[in-house]
Order: C-alpha cells, then sequence, then structure tokens
C-alpha cells in the first residue's frame, strides 16, 4: 500500500478493546463510558480485519487498546496472529500495555511469536504511579515485568513526560531501564481528547518539550546518536553509560510525519489514517456485509488514497483546547 506522498503503509496498530483497568490522567478522563458490546469488533472479526491487512501489505502489527490484556479471549486471537508469523507473511506481532496482567499473560505471549512488548510505566513512586494512573499499584506492573523478563521478551518502557509530575524521574528511569536491560522511549503529551489532571488540569500545564528533557538528561548521560528505526516514530540513540536505548517521540516539537508508514484500527472497526487528523473510513460495515473481503479491501485501498500528509498537533496558550475530541484510548495508544 503506498499513500499519496510515496510513503509505503505496512504497520498497523490495531485497537482490540477501548476498555482499560487504569485511568491515565493522559489518556482518560477519569470518569470514563465505554462502548456497548455490540459496536465492538468481535475477535473473529478482528482476525478476519487483520487477515485482510496481511493480505494488503502490512509487516508488522501491534494490539494496543485501552489495554489490549483485559479483553476476554485476547490471548486466543494472538495464538491465531501466531501463526501468521510461523508462515511468513507477517514480519513482527507486538503489543503495548500497561504491564498489569504481563505477570499471568507473558509466557503465552512468548509462545505465540511475540519477542518485544512496549510496557507503559510514567513514575517509578508508588504514590505518584496511583496518582497517575489514578487506579494502579506499581508493585503489579514491576511483577509483571519481571514476568517478561523471564520470559524472554524484549522490553520497552514508554514513559510519558508531564510537567511537574515526573521530570525528576528521568534519570532514575534510565539508570533503572538499564539495571534490567529495557530500552527507554520518553513520549510528549499529545492533545487528544479532555482529560487533566484529577479532571482540572489542561493540555499547557501538562507539556513539557523533550527538547529540554534530552538537554537536562545530556548532563547525566552520554547519549551515542543512532540512526535506527523500529518502524515507529521515535528517534532513539544509545546511552553508553548502560549500553540500552533511549528514544524520544516528539510529536510537537519535531514532527515524525515525512516517514510515517503506520494506519490505527479502532476497536469498532474505524481506520485512522493518522492519529492527528479526523479523516477515517469505516471497515466493521463491510466486514459484517458479508463473508467476501473484497468490498473490505477495497474500502482500506480506497482509504490510504487520501493519507494525509502529516498531523495538526500544537499545545500553546492560543491552544488550549485539545486538537481532536477523542481520547487516545478510543484511538488506540
Amino acid at each position: 500500500m503506498i499513500d499519496p506522498f510515496g510513503r509505503t503503509i505496512n504497520y498497523l496498530r490495531l485497537s482490540v478493546t477501548d476498555r482499560c483497568d487504569l485511568r491515565c490522567v493522559y489518556c482518560m478522563a477519569e470518569d470514563m463510558t465505554f462502548l456497548p458490546k455490540a459496536e465492538v469488533l468481535s475477535l473473529e472479526e478482528l482476525d478476519r480485519l487483520s487477515g485482510a491487512f496481511i493480505r494488503l501489505g502490512i509487516k508488522k502489527l501491534r494490539l494496543t487498546g485501552g489495554e489490549p490484556l483485559v479483553r476476554r479471549g485476547i490471548l486466543d486471537l494472538i495464538d491465531k496472529l501466531g501463526d501468521k508469523l510461523r508462515d511468513g507473511s507477517l514480519q513482527e506481532l507486538t503489543l503495548t500495555t500497561n504491564g498489569t496482567q504481563l505477570a499471568k499473560a507473558a509466557e503465552r505471549l512468548r509462545a505465540a511469536g511475540l519477542k518485544r512488548i512496549n510496557v507503559s510505566l510514567d513514575s517509578f513512586d508508588p504514590d505518584r504511579f496511583r496518582r497517575i494512573t489514578r487506579t494502579g499499584r506499581l508493585s503489579t506492573v514491576l511483577d509483571g515485568l519481571q514476568a517478561a523478563r523471564e520470559a524472554g521478551l524484549k522490553v520497552k518502557i514508554n514513559m510519558v513526560a508531564l510537567k511537574g509530575v515526573n521530570e525528576d524521574e528521568v534519570d532514575h528511569a534510565i539508570a533503572w531501564c538499564g539495571e534490567q536491560g529495557f530500552d527507554l522511549v520518553l513520549i510528549e503529551t499529545m492533545p487528544l481528547g479532555e482529560i487533566g489532571v484529577d479532571g482540572n488540569g489542561d493540555r499547557v500545564d501538562q507539556y513539557v518539550p523533550l527538547d529540554a528533557v534530552r538537554r537536562r538528561i545530556e548532563q547525566s548521560w552520554d547519549l551515542e546518536g543512532l540512526s535506527i528505526s523500529t518502524g515507529g516514530p521515535a528517534r532513539y540513540a544509545r546511552v553508553r553509560q548502560t549500553g540500552q536505548l533511549i528514544g524520544f517521540i516528539t510529536p510537537l516539537t519535531h514532527g515524525f510525519c515525512e516517514g510515517c508508514n503506520r494506519i490505527r484500527v479502532t476497536c469498532t472497526g474505524t481506520l485512522f489514517l493518522c492519529l492527528g487528523q479526523e479523516d477515517s473510513a469505516d471497515l466493521r460495515s463491510p466486514l459484517r456485509a458479508g463473508e467476501s473481503d473484497q468490498a473490505l479491501e477495497e474500502t482500506i485501498l480506497a482509504a490510504i488514497e487520501r493519507k494525509p500528509k502529516g498531523h495538526d498537533f500544537i499545545i500553546d496558550r492560543d491552544h488550549r483546547r485539545p486538537a481532536l475530541a477523542r481520547h487516545m484510548s478510543m484511538t488506540g495508544g
């Protein structure tokens, strides 16, 4: 699949649920209303949809949510998708998780063929972790990370930089990830959905540019710039003292749209061509219209032909409202 700007689209981020067992302040409102079951694609429909995308050229598939591992039966779907790895039609299968379910899922994920996962972890202080997630227990996530490492999964920690909240933990995160053998990715908060800390904050209050964070990091750590890519938007460096990678995802300070190879599908079957744009395509209707996938594949290809050049994210005192009304959990993290 080639978009209007000559970019090859080979990476699908597929949300399997809008539900989550946490309520992270940058991702969800505290009192979320979740989708009725009838609107969410069944596991069989998710499997069929994945097959269509793989036939059209998707080589990397990341399962997201909400929290994907809270979806009942999700490990059965992952087993089926693992067959695509074994027959060579899919090059990589992975997922992004908050880690709360990893202790019981890690072994089966590895058995299905996953080699690496991303785990969201924004604080190493139990009280602060609970404030950020509103409900979470840090010890549960740490137990899950230990299980993932013991299962042989390569782990990348995702940490959203939140101004005045966890900026002082970045040095600790680098050191801890070095000890654990994990890579670390720092992420700028994105203007998606009305959220706020305890319902009262805004995006300006949360946002910290990663340029400033990196300058502070380089006062204590030696970073070696790298040109490697894992198929996502992060720019990487190697921390000489630990040997691990550190990535920076900067949708606001430095756009990454020129090399975009990604599309996202929500758990309702809505294809978003760009995280920061509203243009979308309904895949649920052709998926449920009959047994043939012809109309489904035609809808996907038609949508790719109008993939935009980039997003319009901006956060400043003149743009306090979110760029888009939908929450990150709705789009797929």
